[in-house]
């Protein structure tokens, strides 16, 4: 197999505010990996809260170079997942990253796209959110409102900030018909978290997700018990052995490729959950349509969706699965996961 791989600096269309800070650009790695004249695109958004950069996923990749390029089965999906979980048991963004372009290169080599070879029904995937950054409110709102006009009828608000009921009503006042998710990014004390949830959860918010820090299990679980509105666990709950960890303390869980380490432990992850009685939120990070596409066919299977990291940015290398404002095209696909070169 032929392996190449590109760092990009891609602009977000707003400054992305979170409880942690604020970005302008998303530092992604994307992924090609060519066999027998066909060629799978993926793609890394490392974050440094779980202790990757795109220096690092390049470092990662660069060191599994020769191993990518003794393989000659794209197809060996299992043994795949098993020797970059063995190589790189801390590098799960660049683990997602070979393993995207390798789910796409096998649905490419078949002649179908992923949710086909998966056995998936594309119908079955939910409508994504689109998330609000923080701002200040009156910002916030005119996002609400522009976000809605685009076609989005849920958006997930961040919030972490001194005055997040100000911000929450803004963005209500801008999206007055609009569901909203409130997420914390583990911003609170359990105590303000317990407060807040029951605040918001007069005003009809969908779920409140991550509300503490992410170690903060026994936090996690008062908030979730003193509360009628559903918690979900993203920090807390980063790949399939923390399921079990997390599952009396909340109501759903959120699953990342890149927090867990691309597709096959995706699956685990949302297969765990849902034997623990939790339904689970597929998310993302800020990313290129590159990696942002495999998800897209792994959406069937969970009950939520905030894909909505590449619609983001202000300009992507790749293009990706179409969107019609909150629904993916999935069945415009006809090879692969749609991801290709602008």
């Amino acid at each position: 197999m032929r392996f190449s791989f590109q760092r990009h600096e891609l602009p977000t269309d707003d400054p992305f505010g979170i409880a942690r800070g604020t970005t302008t650009t998303a530092a992604v790695v994307t992924v090609e990996i060519t066999h027998e004249g066909t060629t799978g695109v993926g793609g890394a958004a490392p974050s440094e809260y779980y202790g990757e950069t795109a220096a690092s996923v390049r470092d990662a990749l660069e060191a599994l170079r020769p191993v990518v390029e003794a393989w000659d089965d794209p197809h060996a999906g299992q043994r795949v997942a098993n020797a970059l979980a063995t190589r790189l048991p801390d590098a799960a963004a660049a683990r997602a990253a070979v393993s995207t372009a390798l789910a796409d290169l096998a649905a490419r080599d078949l002649g179908v796209p992923c949710y086909r070879q998966w056995g998936l029904d594309p119908a079955a995937a939910p409508r994504t959110s689109y998330t609000v950054a923080i701002a200040d409110p009156e910002t916030m709102a005119e996002r609400a409102e522009r976000a809605v006009a685009a076609g989005y009828d849920t958006l997930k608000v961040k919030v972490g900030t001194d005055d997040d009921r100000s911000r929450i009503r803004a963005v209500r006042r801008g999206a007055p018909d609009a569901t909203l998710r409130v997420d914390a990014n583990c911003a609170w004390s359990p105590a303000e978290a317990i407060e807040q949830a029951g605040w918001l959860a007069e005003r009809d918010v969908q779920f409140l997700e991550q509300p503490v820090a992410a170690d903060d299990l026994d936090g996690l679980e008062r908030v979730a018990s003193a509360t009628s509105l559903p918690i979900c666990a993203d920090e807390s709950c980063v790949a399939a052995p923390d399921v079990p960890r997390v599952a009396d303390a909340c109501d759903l869980v959120t699953v990342k490729l890149m927090k867990c380490g691309g597709v096959r432990p995706a699956v685990e992850q949302i297969h765990a959950a849902h034997a623990h009685g939790l339904d689970v939120m597929l998310g993302c990070m800020l990313e290129s349509n590159a990696s942002i596409a495999p998800a897209w066919h792994l959406a069937p299977l969970v009950e939520y969706a905030d894909l909505d990291g590449a619609a983001l940015l202000s300009r992507d290398p790749y293009a990706g699965v179409s969107l019609d404002g909150r629904r993916a095209d999935l069945g415009s696909i006809t090879r692969g996961t749609g991801a290709r070169r602008c």
